[in-house]
């Protein structure tokens, strides 16, 4: 790693490091620029809404954008959908996942302030208690009506959608 990109490293975690590779390039005089896509092409992500009992895990985000988030983040390089929820709820949240539904892709443009992303969501179940790691500073549990506040990027929305999904059985289109 080049000392430039140390700097940048330095005290953040892979996933963000990542997330900031994914978006940055060189120009043959090894100049940092702007990746030709980034700007236009949504970046992968993952999310699980994790269901403990009759609640479910958030995490409290401890890098910007702030709020209390559903686990997940973005899809690496070789990897399905699938394998990057159950890694990130994982690295975020300490609890192994079974996933048992997908609740809906999210990808309206503004949904996260970094850059555009399309979110596959799935519906999982664990057990035992959430221990936040990664790039989450806290992890709880909670129900539709002790959720925190604020909500990161579009989570809101998807926790609405997902407790609509369990009283009526309809998933959003």
């Amino acid at each position: 790693m080049m000392k430039e990109e140390t700097k940048i490293a330095t005290g953040w975690p892979k996933s963000i490091v990542k997330f900031i590779t994914q978006i940055v390039a060189r120009d043959r005089a090894g100049r940092l620029e702007e990746a030709r896509l980034s700007g236009r092409n949504p970046l992968p992500t993952a999310d699980v809404v994790i269901e403990v009992g009759d609640r479910v895990v958030l995490v409290r985000r401890k890098y910007p954008p702030p709020g209390w988030a559903i686990p997940g983040g973005f899809v690496e390089a070789g990897e399905t959908v699938e394998t990057a929820a159950v890694r990130e709820a994982l690295e975020e949240t300490g609890l192994r996942v079974t996933l048992t539904a997908l609740l809906g892709v999210y990808s309206d443009p503004a949904r996260d302030p970094r850059h555009p992303t399309s979110s596959t969501v799935y519906v999982g179940r664990a057990s035992g208690p959430p221990a936040a790691g990664d790039d989450a500073a806290e992890a709880r549990l909670f129900g539709e009506d002790d959720l925190p506040s604020p909500l990161a990027f579009d989570h809101a929305k998807i926790l609405a959608d997902y407790f609509r999904f369990k009283k009526t059985g309809k998933k959003p289109l």
